[in-house]
């Protein structure tokens, strides 16, 4: 029962233990954290906390800011965090931002990591346009926020479009050309590769350098108003107070140099300076709320703090840190110059390796290519000794092809002049029949004048015949007639008269002359017309048919049909011999 007790007590006082705790979450420019702290801790117990994680020693720029209703505050040092007007839902988010601004970064910011969040938050102001930014301002530093991100420009790595999704420009700045995205992207590539050597905290650096001179740099805007119940805008800055037109936030109308102020005070919404000349008169004003009185305020003192804190000397802590970020970036200055020579090195190295590799395959090429020119000499040469082998058989069989064109040359010659000489013989021959014709035919046309000649011969004797039978029959019919008249008888006939007088038998022996005259003639031609179509035959071979003229055309059809000269004559004869017959 006691232990059962106790150990309700103990989880109780847990309870409680629990219950005294809260969740913070701490949003700074670059990630976010979340702690678990105790009830009892205070803003500056968190504050050094978070700056403790952050590795921060610069803690005096820094503070804790939260959203209340309409407007910010921030995180007071001596009051419990739970006991602030902080939100009541846990996590409790509260954003760890730079409050005060210096004078002159580079003096002034000694850690990187203190150079790397002022960066990113004035970074962030101008493309929000919480800070104006004129347009050549806007592409160089957009350009060094590339080379804190890139570092070195490598037109190898960095090609055209690495830039398409970051978010470089103000957009009143893009909005106020006619230029296209790869137009900005090749404006600020151009001043980006005239970075190159710098790391990326001189790249951040040399960023805060050009935006410190902006007029809207570090200036925190209240909207107030004056006795007369104009409107205007009141600048706190590292400086001092400005007065501005609230349309015009960048020339102030009048300012006040921490210098020269000797008090600020506020009373319920009114708020009063007081000049250290005290012939200047007072400068009242009123704002809109008693919380935003206490927020001036404690920017005007902090501000002015830092003010004065800057012309005097540094502190020790100060001087400590000085002097540790000076060994700092000198041993960082030495650890780049090491690492720039042993990238340089590298780089020749790798330069060198590629080359080797480079060379190492071009020397493998090389090798493949005389492997392979080696084994396609070998194959050349196996296919050149077997070329040579075919070459060598093929002179073999062009030898003997040649010995045997060679015999038939020789054979062919003596062909051809046996043709020759054939030629020429039948070519004689030819031309012997040929004059044996034209002999045969004049022969044969003599023979037949003579023919003629004795036709009409024959047909006068036959006349002669008949007249002299019938002139006998006249004289016999006569004599007959006159020895029954009483004639004298020792009448006789004139040698005339009996001149005409032939014999039967001298007729038929003149017949057969003719007859036996014909059979031989007709024997001639046979045994002519037997050698010229012998001749034909032979030379028909060599007969070009393309060069025949006309008659030889003619002269063939005629041979065809069996027609000749004198077949024709016959013809002609017969024809003649009948038509005679029937004049007669």
């Amino acid at each position: 029962m006691a232990s059962a007790l106790a150990a309700k007590m103990g989880f109780t006082s847990l309870l409680r233990k629990q219950a005294r705790n809260f969740n913070v979450r701490i949003c700074t420019m670059e990630s976010d954290m979340e702690f678990n702290c105790e009830a009892k801790w205070k803003g500056k117990d968190l504050f050094d906390f978070v700056c403790r994680t952050l590795g921060l020693r610069e803690t005096w720029f820094f503070g804790l800011q939260y959203n209340i209703k309409d407007t910010v505050a921030w995180l007071k040092m001596e009051k419990k965090v739970l006991d602030q007007e902080v939100p009541k839902e846990e996590p409790i988010t509260l954003y760890f931002l730079a409050k005060f601004y210096p004078e002159n970064a580079e003096e002034e910011l000694v850690q990187d990591i203190t150079q790397h969040l002022f960066f990113l938050q004035v970074k962030k102001k101008i493309l929000e346009e919480e800070i104006h930014c004129p347009p050549e301002a806007s592409v160089l530093l957009a350009s060094y926020a590339v080379h804190a991100k890139y570092e070195d420009y490598d037109p190898s790595v960095h090609k055209p479009g690495f830039l398409a999704k970051e978010e470089l420009l103000p957009k009143r700045v893009i909005n106020l050309y006619q230029m296209t995205a790869e137009m900005w992207e090749e404006r600020i590539t151009a001043c980006y590769a005239e970075h190159r050597g710098k790391t990326r905290d001189e790249a951040e650096m040399e960023y805060l350098k050009i935006a410190q001179d902006l007029d809207m740099y570090g200036i925190n805007f209240f909207l107030i108003r004056n006795k007369k119940g104009t409107d205007l805008l009141l600048g706190v800055d590292a400086l001092g107070l400005h007065i501005y037109e609230p349309d015009n936030r960048l020339t102030p109308k009048c300012s006040f140099p921490w210098n020269e102020i000797r008090n600020i005070s506020y009373s319920d919404k009114e708020f009063t300076i007081q000049p250290v000349d005290k012939k200047t008169s007072v400068f009242k004003f009123n704002s809109s709320r008693l919380r935003v009185n206490k927020l001036i305020l404690q920017l005007c003192i902090g501000n002015h703090d830092l003010f004065v804190r800057r012309r005097r000397v540094n502190s020790l802590e100060v001087q400590q840190m000085k002097s540790q970020a000076r060994e700092e970036r000198a041993r960082k200055q030495v650890e780049r110059q090491r690492l720039q020579k042993e990238k340089k090195l590298r780089e020749e190295a790798e330069r060198a390796r590629d080359e080797l590799k480079r060379r190492l395959i071009q020397l493998q090429d090389e090798a493949h290519m005389a492997n392979d020119a080696l084994l396609r000499t070998e194959q050349t040469a196996d296919l050149l000794a077997e070329k040579a082998q075919i070459a060598e058989e093929e002179a073999k069989l062009l030898a003997q092809k040649a010995a045997e064109a060679e015999t038939e040359m020789q054979r062919m010659k003596a062909t051809a002049i046996r043709g020759q000489e054939e030629r020429r013989l039948m070519e004689q021959k030819m031309l012997e029949a040929e004059m044996l014709a034209l002999k045969m035919a004049e022969e044969s046309e003599r023979r037949a004048k003579e023919a003629e000649l004795l036709k009409l011969d024959l047909q006068e004797a036959r006349e002669s015949e008949r007249r002299a039978k019938h002139k006998l029959l006249e004289i016999t019919s006569r004599a007959v007639y006159l020895s029954a008249h009483d004639m004298p008888p020792d009448l006789s006939f004139s040698k005339e008269n009996l001149s005409f007088e032939f014999k039967d038998t001298d007729m038929k022996r003149l017949s057969m002359e003719i007859e036996k005259e014909k059979v031989e003639y007709m024997e001639k031609s046979k045994h002519l017309q037997e050698q010229l179509n012998e001749l034909k035959t032979e030379i028909e071979s060599l007969k070009m048919k393309e060069r025949e003229t006309p008659l030889d055309v003619i002269h063939n059809q005629n041979t065809e049909q069996g027609t000749s000269k004198h077949s024709n004559f016959k013809k002609v004869a017969i024809s003649s011999a009948a038509c005679m017959g029937r004049r007669s």
